[in-house]
């Protein structure tokens, strides 16, 4: 199975001494080559760092650095992706410098002729954000219960690998549901308006989903996922020194401003409440079940070897068209920055 790509809502801002126009567009493509069009040049030494954001809330780092006071002195230029693969299409198109996404993503680049980034680095957190829920009064509870079902996912996605996980650890294959690919914004439409029996997700959709519309947690992604998230670079920018300096900065204010989240959760609850437009109760809920606060950490081997059993499972389940290696993926030359102490 080849990855296609959904419909895909994608925006960019600068935060400098440049702005950006909001782009959306209704493919994924189509809003990369408007990324790439508009975007400066990865070598030029004035222009913004480019760099991803994926999702809404505590993982937008535009609100994170808000909240914990930091502000980049060096020109920053995001853009918004609903999800980790198209962040993965934009860097391979020369749109990003930087970019953050599941251990999934990659493994379906690496499976075609076009990989133009390079993983990083590690960001390992929280994998309670991950579930399936079900709606408000269903009669699923518990993952047996998923056969025969119409089960909703974002393709390339952790949802993908999980819920292929959750499935065998229920003696259950991806034959013995319906599954359905769906971005994001489809699949909260989908099951709010009760066209899914459940629906694998992530982010700030739980607690949407919650608030609104009464769902329940079905299953966390705990001890299905491994917590690693990457960092992606295009190589083009690893490989210039200015720019890679701009990307080390840039990590370093990221480890900063995580270490302010896990201290200051209850401060950072109602700005990421305001963000997501649910109450704060929802959040303080979301940040209480938090399997691990957010760290930036180096490549290792165990972060590599993580990644190749993702790749593993889907080569078994013929979900890319072959085994893959990841290991050429990794690039370690930022492991001194991200092992030592943050300077006085």
């Amino acid at each position: 199975m080849t990855l296609t790509t959904p419909r895909a809502h994608s925006a960019a801002r600068s935060e400098g001494p440049t702005r950006r126009r909001v782009l959306s567009g209704a493919g994924a493509a189509f809003a990369t080559a408007l990324l790439a069009g508009c975007g400066h040049k990865p070598h030029s030494a004035s222009a913004p760092l480019r760099v991803a954001v994926v999702g809404k809330g505590e993982t937008d780092n535009r609100l994170l650095f808000k909240a914990a006071g930091i502000v980049p002195d060096f020109p920053v230029s995001y853009a918004e992706f609903e999800s980790g693969h198209l962040v993965v299409e934009a860097l391979n198109s020369g749109a990003l410098d930087l970019g953050g996404m599941s251990e999934i993503p990659p493994i379906f680049a690496a499976a075609s002729t076009v990989q133009s980034f390079s993983q990083i680095a590690v960001y390992h957190g929280d994998v309670n954000n991950q579930v399936i829920l079900v709606p408000k009064g269903s009669s699923i509870n518990s993952l047996a219960d998923l056969r025969g079902r119409k089960v909703g996912y974002v393709r390339g996605t952790t949802t993908q690998y999980f819920l292929i996980r959750m499935l065998q650890s229920a003696g259950l294959s991806w034959a013995d549901i319906q599954p359905v690919a769906m971005t994001v914004a489809d699949g909260a439409a989908a099951f709010s308006h009760g066209g899914l029996d459940a629906w694998a997700i992530y982010g700030f959709p739980i607690e949407r989903a919650i608030a609104a519309d009464g769902a329940r947690i079905l299953k966390t992604a705990l001890g299905f996922l491994s917590g690693n998230y990457i960092v992606a670079a295009h190589k083009d920018a690893v490989a210039d020194p200015a720019r890679a300096d701009l990307i080390a900065r840039y990590l370093r204010l990221q480890s900063r401003a995580y270490d302010w989240a896990a201290a200051h959760q209850d401060s950072f609850a109602p700005e990421v409440a305001k963000a997501i437009g649910v109450p704060v109760e929802f959040v303080r809920a979301q940040f209480a079940r938090r399997s691990d606060p957010w760290q930036l950490r180096p490549v290792t081997e165990n972060a590599i070897r993580s990644q190749q059993q993702v790749a593993d499972v889907f080569a078994a389940a013929a979900l890319i068209p072959h085994k893959v290696d990841v290991r050429p993926l990794w690039d370690a030359r930022f492991n001194a920055l991200l092992s030592a102490p943050e300077p006085k």
